[in-house]
């Protein structure tokens, strides 16, 4: 496949693929006007400082770090199969305490969480930030307004850096494995999220035995399944409102680890602090070779979750996870390992369940509450993550649009969508039956965290070189070393294939081809469009009378006028409309006035009324552009919409210098001219008083007939998810009795 090289000054173009596959310089030579983007279009990273900041590291502490926070009920006992030597012990420690610092503090905390997309965390967010520095991903033409292209100039760049660069956007299969290992990284956050749910409430069920060995499966897994119904109930109530019942919990219970730790650590063995030593770590490996390879597919317990840490920034923010993971989090988990340690020192067969057996005297009972309550908590990470996922892979094309709530009008990031919510708790009570046990589980976990981890590092590796501007040859070493330890990790985990492991990986894998192939059929259809996306003089031609009339192209023949209002929904915001440019050709018949109404959402709870608005004028006399911007929480669809419109209008023509008679403008007038003064209000009044018509596009799709039979067959499952996902008519609170619906066939 070919592709077009083309040289500009600032070198900061977005390219678009031709129904070829060659790509064009996007050009908006016509029909662009300046009320098209605002700085306040673009999504601004929200920055907390004070008493915010504090509150939101508090409800970070009750959201991402239930998963993590409850590693040390069975760290040790997935590591040892048998009670461990005091050297054993040591170089288990060492390797848990120095996996904390580099691969959760060091690489998430200090270093991945800097690589946000305006606030948006996880792996796809880190691949839409390249999108925006890169030419790597074509974009929906609805969306392009909404983005904001940083992209740095080639003499900004070392040569390394441009050449790579270079590579990357000229190779197909460059931008191929990217999207790829950006889709992937989600359905894995998404398989295990049906996982962690089930594995940490049946965990948690199950430390019922303690107490009650006699307890019977069936009563385990019936108790299990109401608490994660309850839990999934709850969602909606937002992130606030959880984390302000759960952060306690997890608090609590990151206390008392501590406090054991530290009751062991004097009581017992404090020896055992020689473990910050990392040469124990490298003593262990080497001496137990292959068996010590193996046995970090238990030590990668110790940070699993992590993915999530990531995944969940934009609820929050990195100054708050930073904040609640360093002076918190992180010293409770290190005392809670040293202290278990200590113990498993002294009393070797201790390691089978080490937080309980270690427990001090009098405290078994208080500890099994709250960590059945920490464990019942621990799913909420994955919950959330899978929430801000799902949005992330909506904004770029990935999944069909569904509905999103937005739960907070503080913080802009805090998310719920409810159909994910349903799905996700349906699926996590059919596992939890019929897995109905941890160790079959965890066989399945631990897998698709590692595949994240290391595609987080890939994607954070790029985005250093590309978007901060880091050398390739300063960003190899720490990508080396930081990928080889991911490398350990998952080749390890990757035993755990043959005995569970797969079916998470399955259901990714189906999960990812369900993205990858609603994306390609997205890319298909933008290309049709793209025919029908082209500006008004390419269609429309005024005669030597001012008669409006079709250009030759479209045979010149003579557009009529009807009395009346004509509004039409405009998807794009940019050229001409598409349901217009059907309706025009179709007809050859223009409305008396029209308006192009298109709707912008920002990601804002609401938008001030001087800034939802902006009208401009087109080439077509009597024809406008009303560009709305609204928040998640403003209405803006409502029965009296047209007069609205209308009244936008006439503000707009008053106040525009080219229209007032005597070329005087009123744009700081306290008494603007009649409205009977001004022609094109009396036409757009008169218009409004006449008939309203609502005017919305129909678009179906048609295969092409020369198309093969494997892309055939991908069009038609396309066209199937299309059909029964895409908005209805009856969404619209426009009375039905004005709405006029513009029916055109695309081939793709």
């Amino acid at each position: 496949m070919k592709e077009t090289t083309i040289t500009i000054a600032d070198d900061r173009v977005q390219r678009e693929p031709t129904s070829d596959g060659i790509y064009n310089i996007r050009s908006h030579l016509e029909d662009e006007d300046p009320v098209l983007r605002k700085p306040g279009d673009f999504k601004q990273k929200q920055v907390f400082k004070g008493k915010v900041l504090l509150w939101l590291a508090y409800q970070s502490i009750g959201v991402i770090y239930g998963d993590i926070g409850t590693s040390p009920l069975y760290v040790y006992s997935s590591t040892f199969t048998a009670p461990p030597s005091h050297r054993d012990l040591v170089g288990v420690l060492s390797i848990i305490i120095w996996s904390l610092f580099m691969m959760v503090t060091v690489k998430y905390v200090l270093v991945i969480l800097r690589a946000d997309n305006d606030g948006e965390g996880g792996t796809f967010s880190t691949y839409s930030l390249l999108s925006r520095y890169m030419n790597i991903t074509h974009r929906d033409p609805r969306e392009s307004s909404l983005v904001q292209i940083q992209r740095h100039r080639s003499g900004d760049l070392e040569w390394a850096g441009k050449r790579v660069r270079h590579t990357l956007e000229s190779s197909g299969i460059a931008r191929g494995i990217l999207k790829v290992v950006g889709v992937l990284a989600v359905t894995m956050v998404f398989s295990d999220g049906l996982l962690t749910p089930a594995q940490s409430v049946l965990g948690a069920v199950q430390g019922i035995e303690v107490v009650s060995p006699n307890i019977s499966k069936s009563t385990i897994v019936g108790v299990t399944d109401a608490i994660l119904v309850l839990l999934f109930l709850i969602q909606p109530l937002g992130i606030t409102k959880i984390s302000f019942a759960f952060a306690p919990i997890i608090i609590i219970w990151l206390g008392f680890n501590a406090v054991f730790g530290v009751y062991n650590l004097v009581n017992y063995d404090a020896t055992v602090f020689k473990a910050f030593n990392p040469g124990y770590a490298f003593e262990f490996l080497i001496r137990h070779r292959r068996e010590g390879w193996r046995m970090l597919g238990g030590v990668l317990l110790a940070f699993t979750g992590v993915e999530a840490l990531f995944a969940d920034l934009g609820a929050f923010s990195r100054r708050a996870v930073q904040l609640s993971w360093l002076c918190y989090t992180f010293p409770c988990l290190l005392l809670a390992y040293i202290g278990q340690a200590a113990y498993i020192s002294v009393h070797p067969e201790a390691y089978s369940n080490p937080f309980f057996n270690a427990a001090p005297p009098g405290t078994i009972y208080p500890a099994l509450v709250i960590a059945i309550l920490a464990a019942i908590v621990a799913s909420q990470a994955i919950i959330t993550a899978t929430f801000q996922l799902l949005s992330q892979i909506m904004k770029l094309s990935y999944f069909p649009q569904i509905k999103i709530v937005h739960t907070s009008d503080t913080f802009h990031g805090q998310l719920y969508i409810p159909i994910a919510n349903w799905l996700l708790m349906i699926g996590t009570i059919l596992i939890a039956s019929i897995y109905n046990n941890t160790t079959s589980l965890g066989n399945a976990y631990g897998v698709c965290v590692m595949f994240v981890t290391f595609f987080d590092t890939c994607m954070v590796s790029l985005a250093a070189m590309f978007v901060w501007r880091v050398s390739p040859y300063m960003v190899f070493l720490p990508w080396l070393t930081i990928a080889c330890l991911d490398g350990a990790y998952l080749s390890s985990a990757l035993n755990k294939v043959p005995a569970g492991a797969w079916f998470t990986i399955t259901l990714a894998a189906v999960l990812a081809m369900i993205l990858l192939l609603w994306r390609f059929g997205k890319e298909q259809q933008w290309a049709a469009e793209a025919e029908d996306r082209f500006p008004t003089s390419h269609f429309v031609a005024s005669t030597s009378d001012g008669q409006l009339r079709l250009t030759d192209r479209f045979d010149g023949t003579s557009i009529s006028t009807t009395r009346g209002l004509g509004i039409f929904f405009d998807k794009a915001g940019e050229t001409t409309p598409i349901v217009f440019s059907n309706f025009v050709l179709k007809l050859t018949a223009i409305p008396e006035v029209s308006v192009f109404f298109h709707l912008r959402p920002l990601e804002v709870p609401y938008v001030a009324f001087e800034d939802r608005y902006a009208v401009s004028r087109l080439a077509i006399p009597n024809c406008y552009r009303l560009v709305v911007r609204y928040g998640y929480n403003d209405e803006i669809i409502t029965p009296d919409l047209a007069s609205i419109i209308v009244e936008q209008v006439r503000r707009y023509l008053l106040n525009d210098e080219k229209t007032t008679p005597d070329g005087i403008s009123n744009t700081d007038s306290d008494n603007p001219p009649e409205k009977s003064a001004h022609p094109e209000v009396v036409r757009l009044e008169a218009a409004y008083a006449h008939k309203i018509l609502y005017i919305l596009g129909k678009e179906d799709m048609k295969i092409k007939d020369e198309t093969n039979l494997f892309r055939k067959l991908l069009l038609r499952v396309f066209l199937w998810i299309r059909h029964n996902t895409r908005n209805k008519m009856a969404n619209l609170r426009i009375p039905p009795d004005r709405v006029i619906e513009v029916g055109f066939l695309k081939d793709i």
